[in-house]
This record gives structure tokens, C-alpha cells and sequence, in this order.
């Protein structure tokens, strides 16, 4: 470890901010902290850089493919390391933000696994992370109790497997710096998790188990590989007991699934298909190229053939390796007050999951407690009663990497309406993440950053493209802009108490669009409206 003499881990938030800074974050704990940013975050800037340096060179015309210099590591015969007991079975998953009621009921939800998210479906509030860390310690310990508007809640005996996603290598955490550096986010979620929780998850032979994020390349897999290792010997934790499955939701990242499982091969225990995260991916890094255009979201299903040659590779990989294959979300929302709508909808989850089950997928993701039951059905059925199906070796399965690049095979269309549901979309959300809600039921779905990231790169491609409406009109920006003072307004009228909020999310989203390469991420760019507020 480096000298830390002259390191200093300081917290820019006011002591009197929250009174969980004592239990979350003492000594020890901040001692940790600085040691993984120590001996880590310069590799982490590294890799950093490489991707921006990646992104200049598919701009100027290099398409993402798989690497030659690790074509041994595709051929090879390997397999990671032996699944524990608690992961066995994960055929249905709910997700959602690391809050204590979200936390009790989604373990209470009859779900395999519950990953708790400290990214895409929270707002990254002081307050939030240090309820949210402190929430898991005690569900950790069987001990969590919430109470609201005369409600309690608890824990049942038998709750979900817990898994914990931090934030991604690319975030920082804007209340923690040290000297004059930001302190990387993905570090500070898994660090404190691993901190208060690793040996009680030992005891109890239940991880401790993460989600890993927005991962690009096997190189920053690798840096994972280091950070645990480093984790569980700093923490005297047994070796090879924290286990992780990677979210492969980047474009570049599809070209290097085997590559990731060999290098988190003694940690990993699967891979996840993030479906909208890697649609939204797809449009950041080839967004620059007319052949990447896509029609509206509603046009972009997991069958069109880009998508399922990614999905179809994943699960192939996953099970030639031994790994499990994880499925995407079903995001709906039910809607007691609608039962014609529900019922259509719960039709539509109930087709995808067999999809799903079909493909090969060992499990899958779903985002509301009600769901649980739908999609148990579906994989109980189709797996005939089997906690996973990794011996469907989809061996017939051939994806070279101009499937994976198809985006111009995509049928569908630019409405109007899409486009002005696309501003809706991302407007609304971005109002509420800056508020602190990081997981918003709109129009009776559960929209993530996620979705409203793709929502608002669509818009960006489609200017930058000149491309045509159905209606025949040119999206251009003075059309788009147009549209978001409209959609303003009509927003505003109905919600004047928010009308701050949403002049914000409205001069957030333009900044998004207007800009002449396409935004990383919207989260960093409304990360700022967070710290002010602390």
C-alpha cells in the first residue's frame, strides 16, 4: 500500500447533514475506503482514458470487434469456479433502489434474489447512500424495520438472496474527496457494503454477493479481480467467498464476455443481459454513424436481430463456462386501477420471459413485487421445476460481430408522438432523480436512468442525422427544442408546486441534446443539482 501520510479522506458534507455519517462512516471504515482509493483509482482513471480514447476511434470509423490478442482465452477450455449453495437458483430476480422499504419488500417478495441498486434506480442523495448502506446492514442481519404512514414493515423468516450493484467505474462520489481528488463511487458502494457486511454474509454463507455495472472491457473486469482480492485479504475475509455477476449492458463489452468471465473466473458466477443499458450504449458509441439510426424504442424489442445475437451470445458463453445466464427486465407497472391494461401487459411479460426461457436464460429480472409470481410461473414451467438450465450449450449458435452491429436492420418508425414521448420520458425523469427519486413508475412502467438515457440519445442521434419523422418532418433541433417548451409548459400547467424542478430537467435535457457529441451519461450531468443541495 502507498504511504498515506499525506492522504487525507475527507467528507465535504456537513457532520450535521445526517446522523448515520458516525455509524456508516467511521474510522475504520474511512481507513478502508482510502486504501482501496489508494492502491486502485489510478488504474481506474487509466481505464478511464482508454475509453475515451476507444470512443475517437469508432467516431473516426473503427467498428467494436473481437480481440485477436485474446483469441486464446475464446478458444481454451476453462470454467469459473464452483457456484455456492445461495446462488443456485436465480430464476427470478427483483431489483430496485437500496431504500429500507424497498429493501423488506422485495426480499419479501418471493424472488430467487433481490439486487439492491446504488445506480441506475437511485438518486445518489448523501442521505440516500448512507439510509441505503445502513438499510442493508441491517437486512444483512435479519433486523431491518421500517415504518411509514402508520405501516410497519419487517422481514419474513425465508427472504431473497442480497446482492448489492455499486456505481459504475465512470462515477464519482461527490461528498467524499481525497486531497484534491474525487472519490470513485463504485469504490465507495462496494467498500462500505464489504466494510460493514462481508464477514455476518460469511457467516450466514450468503456472499457477499455484488452486481457489477457499465463495465467496457476485460481490463476493468480485471480491476475488480484486484479490488476483491485486496478486500478480502485487508478485511481477513476467506478467499474466493465474494461472488459477482457482471451486467453486460455496453456494446463494447459484447465483443468481450468470455474475456470477462476469465478474468473475474475464481469471483464470477454469471453474466446479466442489460437490455436497456446496452440498447442506450449501442446509440452513445456509434451514435455518430447514419447506419447506427434506430427507430423509436417502441420499435426495439429483444427480437430484432442485433439484440437477439446479443443475448444469444450471452447465454452461450455464459454456459459454455459455466457461468448463469441472467435475463433482462420486465419493467411494467401494475395498475390495479386499469385491470384491461394489466392483464394486456402481464400477457406481454409472461411472452418475453418464455422468450427467455427458451433462449436458454437460467433466470430474469423483474421490477415490481407482483411480477415475482408471473415470471416463477413461466421459468417453474419451463425449466420443469430445475434451478437453471446451463447444460443448453446453444452450441448452434454462431454470432460473428457484424450480427452484434446490425442496427440497420431494425424495422419501425420515428412517430411523433415517440419523439415527444421520448422528451415526456426523459424530462419526467430527470425532475424526479434531481429530486431524489432514482426509480419513477411512468405511464405504468418503472423507468430507470436507463430508459430516459435512451431516450435522450435518441433524440441527439436523430438531430444529429437530420432523420425524418413519420409524419415526414425533419427532426432537427429547433424542432426538438420546440417541442420540450411545449411539453413544459403543458407539464408546468399541471404541476405549477414543480415548476423549479422541471425548469432544471427541461435546461438539463437541452444541454443534452444540443451538445455536438453525444453526452456519456445524463447522471453525471445532473449529478451537480445533487451535491448543491447537500
Amino acid at each position: 500500500m502507498r504511504d498515506s501520510k499525506d492522504c487525507q479522506f475527507a467528507i465535504s458534507a456537513p457532520a450535521s447533514k445526517h446522523t448515520l455519517v458516525g455509524e456508516i462512516l467511521p474510522p475504520q471504515a474511512c481507513k478502508f475506503l482510502l486504501e482501496l482509493h489508494q492502491n486502485f483509482d489510478e488504474e481506474r482513471r487509466r481505464l478511464l482514458k482508454a475509453r475515451q480514447e476507444r470512443q475517437k476511434r469508432f467516431d473516426a470509423g473503427e467498428k467494436p470487434d473481437f480481440h485477436p490478442e485474446t483469441s486464446q482465452i475464446r478458444k481454451s477450455a476453462w470454467k469459473v469456479t464452483a457456484i455456492p449453495p445461495a446462488l443456485q437458483d436465480r430464476r427470478v430476480e427483483i431489483t430496485g433502489p437500496a431504500e429500507p422499504k424497498m429493501v423488506i419488500n422485495a426480499l419479501n417478495s418471493g424472488a430467487k434474489v433481490f439486487m439492491a441498486d446504488f445506480e441506475d434506480a437511485l438518486s445518489p442523495t448523501w442521505d440516500r447512500l448512507l439510509e441505503g448502506q445502513q438499510a442493508l446492514k441491517a437486512a444483512v442481519r435479519h433486523s431491518l424495520r421500517f415504518e411509514a404512514a402508520g405501516k410497519s414493515y419487517a422481514l419474513n423468516k425465508d427472504i431473497a438472496t442480497l446482492m448489492v450493484r455499486p456505481r459504475g467505474w465512470h462515477l464519482e462520489e461527490g461528498h467524499v474527496h481525497v486531497g484534491q481528488q474525487g472519490f470513485s463511487a463504485s469504490l465507495f458502494d462496494f467498500g462500505l457494503f464489504f466494510f460493514h457486511n462481508a464477514r455476518e454474509c460469511c457467516k450466514r454463507q450468503s456472499g457477499p454477493f455484488y452486481y457489477l455495472p457499465k463495465l467496457e472491457s476485460h481490463l476493468e473486469a480485471r480491476l475488480w479481480n484486484k479490488v476483491i482480492e485486496f478486500a478480502e485479504k485487508s478485511l481477513d475475509i476467506p478467499r474466493f467467498t465474494t461472488k459477482v455477476t457482471v451486467l453486460i449492458e455496453t456494446l463494447p463489452a459484447a465483443f468481450e464476455m468470455e474475456e470477462i468471465l476469465f478474468e473475474l473466473k475464481d469471483y464470477i458466477v454469471g453474466l446479466n443481459a442489460g437490455r436497456w443499458d446496452y440498447l442506450f450504449s449501442g446509440i452513445k458509441r456509434m451514435g455518430q454513424h447514419r447506419d447506427f439510426v434506430l427507430p423509436h424504442r417502441s420499435f426495439v424489442p429483444m427480437t430484432v436481430p442485433f439484440m437477439k445475437a446479443y443475448t444469444d451470445l450471452l447465454v452461450q458463453t455464459c454456459h459454455k463456462r459455466g457461468a448463469h445466464a441472467m435475463g433482462g427486465m420486465a419493467a411494467f407497472v401494475p395498475n390495479r386501477s386499469d385491470p384491461v391494461a394489466t392483464e394486456k401487459a402481464i400477457e406481454q411479460v409472461q411472452a418475453d420471459k418464455q422468450r427467455e426461457c427458451r433462449d436458454g436464460f437460467d433466470g430474469t429480472w423483474v421490477a415490481h413485487p407482483d411480477l415475482v409470481s408471473v415470471a416463477m410461473k413461466v421459468f417453474v414451467t419451463a425449466l420443469q421445476g430445475q434451478p437453471h438450465q446451463k447444460d443448453k450449450l446453444r452450441e448452434e449458435v454462431k454470432v460473428l460481430a457484424k450480427d452484434l452491429l446490425s442496427f440497420s436492420s431494425t424495422p419501425g418508425e420515428i412517430p411523433m408522438a415517440g419523439l415527444r414521448s421520448n422528451i415526456d420520458v426523459a424530462a419526467r425523469y430527470i425532475e424526479r432523480w434531481i429530486s431524489g427519486q432514482g426509480a419513477v413508475a411512468l405511464y405504468n412502467l418503472m423507468e430507470d436512468a436507463a430508459t430516459a438515457e435512451i431516450c435522450r440519445a435518441q433524440l441527439w442521434q436523430w438531430i444529429h442525422h437530420r432523420s425524418q419523422t413519420k409524419e415526414g418532418q425533419e427532426v432537427s433541433l429547433s424542432l426538438v427544442l420546440g417541442e420540450c417548451r411545449k411539453i413544459e409548459q403543458e407539464i408546468v400547467s399541471q404541476n405549477p408546486g414543480a415548476k423549479e424542478s422541471f425548469t432544471k430537467a427541461f435546461r438539463i435535457l437541452r444541454g443534452l441534446v444540443e451538445a455536438k457529441e453525444i453526452p456519456e451519461f445524463l447522471t453525471s450531468a445532473a449529478y451537480p443539482e445533487l451535491v448543491l443541495q447537500c
